[in-house]
Formats: C-alpha cells, structure tokens, sequence
C-alpha cells in the first residue's frame, strides 16, 4: 500500500495562480487570476554566512508547548509572493489542430510560499521552487512589514534558494541538527498553507531518510524528513521544527491523493546549501556518472540471463549498471559489472552510502572507489565533476 501511494505524483507546495485557463504547472497546484505584468526592480544584496539567534528553550513537559514554540519561532517566518511572466497561447484548441500558428501571450503567474530569517540582517531560506525564475519576489512579515527580495541563489538539485531583504535587527530562527531525529518526535510546521497566513500544525516525523526516488522527485539530492503534520500548497519553504523550537526541515512536497505524506528538507542539508549560495551564488554537486543497483539472487539472475555484456558472482553489494559517457567514473576506468566495495575507505553497503560519500566531498578532489571486478578487488581514483544541470520543470 505504501508503494502504491508513492507512485502517485508528488506535489511541490507553491501555490501559483496564473492568468489563464485553470489547469496545472509543474506540479503545482494552480487557480486562476488575470493578473497585469508589473516591472520590479532588485535591492542590493549583501552576503553574510547564516547565523542562529540565541534562543530560551522549550520546556516540553508544558501541555502548551506548541503555543510556546509559535511564540518564539513565528516571527521569524515569512511569507514570499513572487512573480514571473510565461509565454502563453491565446488559443490552445486551435493550436492543439492547427500547428500552433496563434500568437501567444504574456501572462504574470504569481506564486504564494513561505520562508524564515535566518540572520538578522535579512537572509530568508526558502524552496527554490517558490522563487526560481522570479521576476519579483516580496517577503512579507507577521508584523506586516513588506520588503522586496533579492534572490541570491537557487539550486533546484535540492530545492533550496536564498533570498536577501535589506533590513537589520530581525528575528531569527535557531537551526538544529537533523541528523539526530527519531521518528515519533514532536514535529511542528508554520507556514503560509492556500493564502493562510501564520498557520501552525502538529505532528511528528514519521520516517527519516526517505530517498528522493520513493518521494518521487529522482532528479533531486536529498533524503527527506516524513511527517504527518498538515502541510499544504503554499507551506513551501516554511520551517519544520521540533519541540525544542528548532528548524529540523524546511517543507516542501506532499504526495498527491494521499493523507499525512508531507516531506521536508533536513537542515544539515539545506543549511549546507544555503552557506555556498551565500557565498558564490551557487551550490556545487560532485558527479561520477554511475547508474547503481543493490544486488540480490534475483538481480543477479536477471543480469546473468541478460545481454548486459557482464556477469554477476554474488547476490550482495551496489553494482554499476551503466557507466555515462565521457563522465568522471568513465574517465576514470570504472565499468558495468564493477561492484562497489569502499569509497574513501568507507565500506559501502547501499548505494544510498556511495552517494553520501560523494557528497561530502567537493568537486576536482580525488575519491578512492574500491571495486570488485570479476572477483578480483582494484582500487581506482576518480575526480568528480560538477553535475550537469537539467532544465528546469
């Protein structure tokens, strides 16, 4: 049952409106306004490495404890409306038959998510699906203050983007460490959900680490928080935190059709992120071009009976399947067949393992990969690659 709901699409939490027919963009969820196109013009950005604002803790034992969190967090958390222009045809029927002979039109799709402050002279973290491809972008506070936001970088490989207001003295969250979470912890969301402002909502982290292809979102690099706290189109970019009052995730994707699936970003990895865009504008993703496979007897059976060009002598480890050409991996002499064993004498269980060995290192440097080839081990070093960018959805 659980895999036939994540096979169902999964939805980013923007909420877009668009002034055209209703219908769906990108996997957000869109209703329709006739909007004119507006001209905006962006404030100077001044980068800063994200700091944490001293907070007093949380007493859990409190029966109000959520009320108190909201109370220390909430005025940190944003709301970001955004607008960009899309080309659009003024008759689809006729293009539809005709060849798409109509001229098309301009339309400003607008776009409504959340975010929270993350240091005091105005650095908001959001999802890059809230801003990417603005032309405009306003962050708006509980107080009501409005600011026109710059964006300073966007990476859609883990959906993370960073915009910059010009302001000092603002609150701030305290981000935590999301590599101690538990699932069955208190888990607590704050965001702008369908235009409503400052909505709060309980649960608890249902799963950890939950893989970007089980979300179903295989071009992006994260393993998600799961929880069961109501998030909706327009949490996108708010914060999950837990009973401490602490950032643990930012929101950012539900699964279509189903009830207390929503997915967030860890702060390791966002925060992570956040930092490279703050301080070059954008993020670096090692590459080695490898397509992997956790073996099994039947894997193995199903490569030895094929014409894959290899053959397989044990039922357990990550195998390469597909080496891309003229990659980091290819360069390096790795082949189909090749089973991982170590990479930077990390032995590798998993391929969910290879990719976090990968990530923690940065582009140009050399990896030491172990591979068993035929049954004989040899060690070989590749130097991954910047990962290619993919358009955008």
């Amino acid at each position: 049952m659980v895999k036939q709901l994540l096979k169902q699409p999964v939805f980013y939490l923007a909420l877009w409106m668009v002034g055209c027919s209703a219908g769906s963009l990108s996997n957000r969820d869109v209703t329709v306004t006739p909007e004119a196109i507006a001209p905006t013009q962006s404030a100077p950005l001044q980068s800063t490495t994200p700091t944490s604002q001293a907070q007093p803790a949380v007493r859990t034992d409190n029966p109000d404890y959520v009320a108190q969190v909201v109370q220390q967090v909430g005025d940190a958390v944003v709301r970001i409306n955004s607008s960009r222009t899309v080309q659009q045809s003024q008759n689809p029927v006729i293009d539809r038959f005709f060849g798409g002979d109509t001229q098309p039109q301009e339309r400003v799709q607008r776009g409504t998510g959340s975010g929270f402050i993350i240091s005091q002279d105005g650095q908001v973290v959001t999802n890059a699906h809230v801003v990417a491809g603005a032309d405009r972008v306003t962050v708006i506070l509980r107080d009501g203050r409005r600011f026109e936001g710059e964006v300073v970088g966007v990476d859609r490989v883990t959906d993370t983007a960073v915009v910059k207001i010009k302001a000092t003295g603002l609150p701030t969250v305290k981000l935590g460490n999301s590599d101690n979470l538990q699932p069955g912890q208190a888990a607590i969301a704050i965001g702008n959900p369908l235009g409503l402002d400052n909505t709060v909502t309980q649960g608890i982290v249902s799963a950890t680490g939950r893989s970007s292809a089980d979300v179903g979102v295989p071009a992006e690099r994260v393993e998600f928080i799961q929880t069961d706290a109501a998030i909706n189109p327009g949490n996108s970019g708010g914060p999950l935190l837990n009973a401490a009052g602490e950032v643990i995730g930012m929101n950012t994707a539900i699964i279509q059709g189903a009830q207390g699936l929503g997915f967030a970003i860890p702060v390791n990895t966002f925060r992570r992120i956040a930092e490279q865009l703050i301080t070059k504008g954008r993020a670096d993703h090692p590459y080695l071009g490898v397509q992997m496979a956790e073996l099994s007897p039947e894997l193995r059976s199903q490569i030895n009976q094929s014409n894959a060009g290899f053959k397989v002598n044990q039922d357990t480890g990550v195998i390469v399947v597909a080496v891309a050409e003229n990659s980091p991996a290819a360069r390096g002499g790795v082949r189909p067949g090749d089973v991982i064993e170590s990479v930077n004498g990390v032995t590798i269980q998993n391929s969910r393992q290879v990719q976090q060995e990968v990530e923690k290192t940065t582009v140009g440097n050399t990896l030491q990969v172990t591979i068993n080839r035929s049954g004989k081990p040899q060690t070989i070093a590749i130097k991954p690659s910047q990962l290619p960018e993919r358009e955008p959805s």
